[in-house]
């Protein structure tokens, strides 16, 4: 359905920079009242009593320069009439637009017209995500979720306003001037001003998420060991564990890319030996880590990531290291007991605090940091200052700014804007099913705000009270690492107590639970080419049912089966099973989806009930899909392999275009290269070909040895590479037919002909 007058609209631009000044043309004013047209589905609606409108970026909008369209402007019967043809806008003249009989809005929908006016509620608004799952049992924090850019009703409105508050009571400020080339905060005085943005896309809900990257960035792309496994635990580890822990992934040969050092590794109250006292602390505790340098350099020589783990709030006692340097920069004439106080919103702290701690933690390797934020969450000092969003967004800036490789934190929500801050801290969950059946839930509608990294603690946290929940579970952990496998982070974690274990080595069914750290590891290719998509797109790895099937009530209902990436549908198990076997009910869509627990090709369009046994858990990849993958010798994420194993499932078309890059460069806008693979044909003819790959990166590999994987397909008739015969071995059992080629030349690729019996 479409509203007359409009012939055409202005070409569609992906928008690369940041420009908060919308193109004059693409704004209407009317009194006190404007209308800015972003899309021919995205308007911008601000009403100030002094007619005085905000051009500045916002903590949520960073751009609003979007390419042109076209609308129009009549006027009819006293009213300013806009139409965009998908949006019909009719505001009364000179009236207050906040006021429900003076604005109203006709919506194009797939179930036809819709109508709002402000003030109206949003039931159906399909949510977005939270600060934190600190204390969540089952789906108890599920009430707290914030409302994001997409509805079933078809419209959604995200209010920008100055008196708008966020989940943690916070506001959304404004980026004035910078320093050190960060974008600054500056006050927002917190009135009436109506500042909304009105999301009128129907069920295309794709379209909807892209375009509020356009206006709040994009999500960055995380360096590529970020993707492998996270071993962390609160727990007062020794340097000798640190090491310990270290050796047994070797030799265990658990694939592995980042350790966490929790907040044992400073002093918390230097007169506690022992580290145990408050939360914040900024001086490595000699009792534990007495040599620092020489740890971290272990860590890496294990190929290992670090990260330490921060709870600023408190600010920098006197008994800190840092103290006097900061002292006298910071606060001069004050006495030299007096602790500073944490203010990262002061841009005397910020240089200080960064020059005399960060800084040298940076020197010594610290890979990167992660922000545990609880307290405080409102800065007393500048009206609305969300304290979580302002401490990620300079660290995170000045991370890019500073270093040569790509910028990462591990941090904690702060509301609409954090996704381009990358890596969410979800918190501290309880241990049990029900809670770990909320997880899926909770991880694919934050995609609706593009926050689609949420890293949880992979067997949960903490031991509920009153409960007779074994904390270390064996079947409890290993539903929980295998649903890992298929988030966007992969990371164990629990609490300090000595009752829970995080070491999967000493678990009973631990070869199993390496199973999955192996299946993480080997999709990596495919997942790291969907976070590239993410960055291009705004959808992320994870994301609903509804995205790929809006009209169907199933996408909606079901809701702890979800996406990741374009071809692989999950449905967690999230209860315990009846000796050794997992019953599940699961809907599949239309098509055919293989099950590589039951190496066979189910028919979707219906409910399916399945048995899993501890070995097998339900994700299945659609017919069609090429799926990349890596070979089992890969070590860590961060390493780049020169063999592929490029997997076809089933007859029918479909394509990928394999992303790759050098893993930790800040320049992969640019420097980067992608591979098509795609198989095509019908009845017993087919190719399979990789084409040349574009593009380029650093040591970038010339040849690669492929191994070809073709399921669910007949015993081949004939075969021919690039023209020639070829040795193949077929399967007859699981139906799976495999070829070796050997040092393909990736500038030309190659072309796979087959015709089966």
């Amino acid at each position: 359905m479409m509203f007359p007058t409009i012939a055409s609209f202005g070409a569609e631009a992906e928008i690369h920079h940041q420009n908060p000044v919308a193109k004059p043309e693409q704004s209407v004013t009317v009194g006190n009242a404007r209308f800015t047209v972003l899309t021919p589905q995205l308007v911008r609606i601000e009403y100030n009593d002094s007619g005085k409108f905000e051009d500045r970026a916002t903590f949520l909008a960073v751009n609003r320069d979007f390419p042109a369209v076209a609308y129009s402007v009549s006027d009819s019967a006293g009213h300013t009439v806009i139409n965009t043809g998908q949006l019909r806008i009719a505001y009364r003249n000179g009236s207050d637009a906040r006021k429900p009989d003076n604005l109203n809005i006709n919506v194009c929908t797939e179930s036809g017209l819709k109508k709002w006016h402000p003030g109206m509620e949003e039931p159906n608004n399909l949510k977005g995500t939270y600060r934190t799952l600190d204390g969540n049992n089952g789906d108890s924090h599920r009430k707290f979720m914030e409302n994001g850019p997409i509805s079933r009703d078809g419209w959604a409105v995200v209010d920008d306003s100055p008196k708008a508050k966020r989940g943690d009571g916070s506001r959304s400020l404004i980026f004035e001037k910078s320093v050190d080339g960060i974008p600054w905060v500056a006050s927002r005085p917190a009135d009436d001003s109506m500042d909304i943005y009105f999301f009128g896309y129907g069920h295309n809900y794709k379209k909807a998420i892209g375009d509020y990257t356009s206006l709040a960035g994009k999500t960055p792309l995380p360096p590529r060991f970020t993707f492998g496994y996270w071993y962390s635990k609160y727990d007062g580890y020794t340097s000798d564990d640190f090491r310990a822990i270290a050796k047994a992934l070797k030799d265990n040969d658990i694939n592995s890319d980042v350790i966490i050092f929790d907040m044992d590794w400073h002093y918390n109250g230097r007169e506690e030996s022992g580290g145990r006292g408050g939360w914040t602390g900024w001086t490595w505790n000699s009792n534990l880590i007495p040599d620092p340098d020489q740890l971290i350099a272990d860590m890496h020589s294990q190929g290992l990531r670090v990260a330490l783990n921060l709870h600023p709030a408190s600010g920098v006692a006197p008994d800190e290291d840092i103290f006097e340097a900061m002292r006298l920069e910071v606060q001069p004439d004050s006495a030299k007991t007096r602790k500073i106080d944490w203010a990262i919103q002061d841009s005397t702290f910020y240089r200080s605090f960064f020059k005399h701690f960060i800084r040298n933690e940076e020197a010594r390797g610290v890979d990167f940091w992660w922000l545990d934020w609880q307290q405080k969450l409102v800065n007393p000092k500048i009206d609305g200052l969300g304290e979580t969003f302002w401490l990620n967004h300079v660290f995170f800036n000045d991370m890019a700014n500073n270093r040569d490789r790509r910028p990462v934190i591990f941090h904690r929500w702060g509301g609409l804007g954090s996704h381009r801050y990358q890596i969410g801290f979800s918190g501290d969950t309880y241990i049990n099913y029900p809670t770990l059946e909320f997880q899926p839930y909770f991880t694919s509608t934050s995609s609706n705000v593009c926050y689609g990294y949420w890293g949880h603690d992979l067997g949960g946290h903490m031991i509920p009270k009153d409960s007779d929940q074994d904390p270390n579970d064996p079947e409890l952990v290993l539903r929980w690492v295998q649903y890992g496998v298929f988030t966007p982070i992969f990371r164990t974690h629990a609490t300090r107590d000595d009752r829970i274990e995080r070491r999967i080595w000493t678990y009973p069914n631990f070869p199993l639970l390496k199973e999955s750290v192996k299946l993480r590891y080997a999709l990596l290719p495919y997942i790291y080419t969907m976070a590239r998509k993410c960055y291009d797109t705004g959808i992320s790895l994870t994301r609903p049912l509804y995205y790929e099937y809006p009209e169907l009530e199933e996408a909606y209902t079901n809701e702890t089966q979800y996406f990741f990436g374009d071809d692989i549908l999950v449905a967690p198990i999230f209860k315990k099973g009846n000796n050794g076997i997992s019953e599940k009910t699961l809907w599949l869509p239309e098509g055919q989806w293989y099950s590589p627990s039951h190496s066979k090709m189910i028919d979707g369009g219906k409910e399916v009930t399945m048995k899993f046994t501890h070995s097998q858990f339900p994700w299945f990849i659609r017919k069609g899909a090429v799926i990349v993958t890596n070979p089992p010798e890969l070590k860590h994420a961060s390493e780049q392999s020169d063999r592929l194993i490029i997997n076809f499932y089933g007859l029918a078309p479909g394509s990928c275009d394999l992303y790759e890059d050098s893993g930790d460069s800040k320049d992969y806008a640019t420097e980067f290269a992608t591979t098509r693979i795609s198989q095509s044909g019908k009845g017993k003819k087919w190719v399979y070909t990789m084409a040349p790959r574009k593009g380029n990166y650093e040591n970038m590999p010339a040849n690669k040895d492929c191994i070809v994987r073709i399921y669910d397909c007949p015993e081949q008739e004939s075969l021919k590479l690039n023209g020639k015969n070829m040795e193949t071995s077929y399967n007859p059992v699981s139906q799976i037919l495999e070829i070796t080629i050997p040092k393909v030349d990736c500038s030309k690729g190659f072309k796979l002909k087959i015709e089966y019996k």
